[in-house]
């Protein structure tokens, strides 16, 4: 299999280091994270670590469950993460206007409840006043978005209407099945909910591109995070249904998810539609070919949650109510990189390798040049040739995590463990006093021989679980963390400056090189 090219190969084996936080997770007075003033902060406090990279979940609109893995587009931004302090600066908003929003009390944690009920509101207040649509800016982002924006704004509009329910539950028949009479009449009856949803996506990412700038500017990159799949309440699944494994009446008949394994003696059934890869490639893959082109306007490095899927997948029969009556199924493999590889040009990639790596998804990793993840909470189990652990990095082309947003956060990890198994990373860390452990294991993955080290805010902070972001599998309690204003001053920057030149890590040392 011949080797293509990839960005991360461009580069002289750059070290580096960088940092995992959710754009919800920044502080704001407003309930959630956004794209302001707290989001350059972060950006300043990156360079003065001497980090490289911010890497975020997904930035997709979010909807039932709240989860960035589920978002209502592949496409679209998500609105509350819209800054509404610079829509009073642009004269959008008064400030009285955003303080009769109720966002929740709880400054660590997001309420989305209470965000559904009242930024919407704030936001179509400044769209009364906007007059986007007269503006040059307006023109150039719309026709960039031509591929995905009108659907995008239709379906929201539309949903928005029907009480929010699902969109194989809309009322109009020929609508749900996505019939070009049936959507321009929807589109007249509903123009300025549509206009409503194109302002949202035309500020965010006015907004979002501002904050790349800055980033850039501050030798910063971004990197971004995108599931392999898309929801079945998506926009992407109501224009595109002949794309993926539905029925007749567009209901799903094969759903994405993983087998049983020792972290679920069921398996997960994540309940994303499957991909038709056949009709994919009959059409030359171009959603694919859009939504790489898309992110990498978006991110400077993209990282494909789920990798594994591209070369074999899960298939599970809708009906089964466990992921424990799925098989295995053939994936795209290398037409699906190879198109991956010609539309993301620029951004680098990051391919999420964890989970059951069979010889033909390492063969594909290794001839597209992606550097794969390594994580360390994986590896510290007691035995000496787990993958995950430092000494068995076997490439530095590979990206070295403590633990993911899906992981407990080391503190939390650390508690739970039983004392043999500190003694057992005591001695493998090389330290005599426990409270030195979680310090040090943070310490060794920029000792390490990987190329890219990220490590989760919290874990800086040594917090506990209840920092942390996701319980893979659970509803009700995920994506809310939050940092608290002024919570990033524990964190002595000058510590972690130092770490990265010790190690060859800091952006100076390359620029020198």
């Amino acid at each position: 299999m011949s080797k293509q090219t990839n960005a991360f190969d461009n580069e002289k084996r750059v070290r580096s280091a960088g940092i995992l936080m959710p754009v919800f997770s920044l502080p704001s007075p407003y309930g959630i994270g956004t794209l302001g003033k707290a989001a350059r902060e972060f950006v300043d406090f990156l360079r003065k670590m001497k980090h490289r990279y911010w890497q975020v979940l997904p930035v997709g609109p979010t909807g039932y469950g709240d989860s960035p893995y589920q978002s209502y587009s592949a496409f679209a931004g998500n609105p509350y993460f819209i800054d509404l302090e610079t829509l009073v600066e642009q004269g959008l908003l008064t400030v009285d206007e955003i303080r009769e929003g109720y966002f929740g009390t709880e400054p660590r944690y997001v309420d989305y409840g209470a965000q559904f009920g009242s930024r919407y509101k704030v936001l179509r207040k400044a769209f009364a006043r906007s007059k986007f649509r007269e503006t040059e800016e307006f023109a150039a982002f719309a026709k960039k978005a031509s591929f995905w924006l009108r659907d995008y704004a239709l379906f929201m509009a539309i949903k928005e209407s029907e009480g929010f329910k699902p969109w194989q539950e809309w009322s109009d028949h020929d609508v749900k099945l996505h019939k070009k009479a049936a959507l321009a009449a929807a589109e007249e009856r509903l123009a300025e909910e549509v206009a409503f949803q194109e302002f949202l996506q035309f500020t965010f990412f006015t907004q979002w591109h501002a904050l790349r700038a800055y980033a850039a500017e501050n030798g910063v990159e971004i990197i971004g995070d995108i599931p392999l799949y898309v929801a079945m309440d998506s926009a992407d699944t109501w224009a595109h249904s002949e794309l993926f494994e539905l029925d007749i009446d567009r209901n799903a008949t094969n759903i994405a998810g993983v087998p049983p394994d020792a972290f679920s003696d069921d398996g997960q059934r994540w309940g994303n539609p499957l991909y038709r890869w056949d009709v994919m490639e009959a059409k030359n893959f171009k959603w694919w070919r859009e939504r790489m082109k898309a992110n990498a306007e978006l991110f400077d490095v993209i990282r494909i949650d789920h990798f594994i899927g591209i070369v074999n997948y899960w298939s599970i029969p809708a009906k089964c109510k466990s992921a424990k009556g799925g098989k295995w199924m053939k994936g795209p493999g290398k037409k699906l990189t190879d198109v991956i590889a010609e539309s993301a040009k620029g951004a680098k990639i990051i391919a999420e390798d964890l989970g059951v790596l069979t010889k033909p998804v390492k063969d594909l990793i290794a001839a597209c040049g992606y550097p794969g993840m390594k994580v360390i909470e994986f590896g510290v189990g007691g035995d000496v040739t787990n993958p995950y652990l430092p000494h068995n990095y076997t490439t530095p082309n590979c990206v070295a995590y403590i633990g993911t947003h899906d992981n407990e956060t080391l503190a939390g990890f650390l508690s739970g463990c039983p004392d043999w198994q500190i003694n057992w990373m005591m001695g493998y860390f090389g330290i005599l006093k426990r409270d030195e452990l979680h310090d040090q294991m943070i310490r060794r993955l920029y000792e390490s021989v990987a190329d890219t080290v990220i490590i989760q805010i919290q874990d800086l902070l040594h917090l506990d679980n209840s920092a942390r972001i996701n319980h893979p599998s659970t509803l009700g309690s995920n994506w809310q963390w939050r940092l608290l204003p002024g919570e990033l001053a524990k964190i002595d920057t000058g510590y972690r400056a130092w770490l990265c030149d010790m190690f060859g890590r800091s952006p100076e040392e390359k620029e020198e090189k």
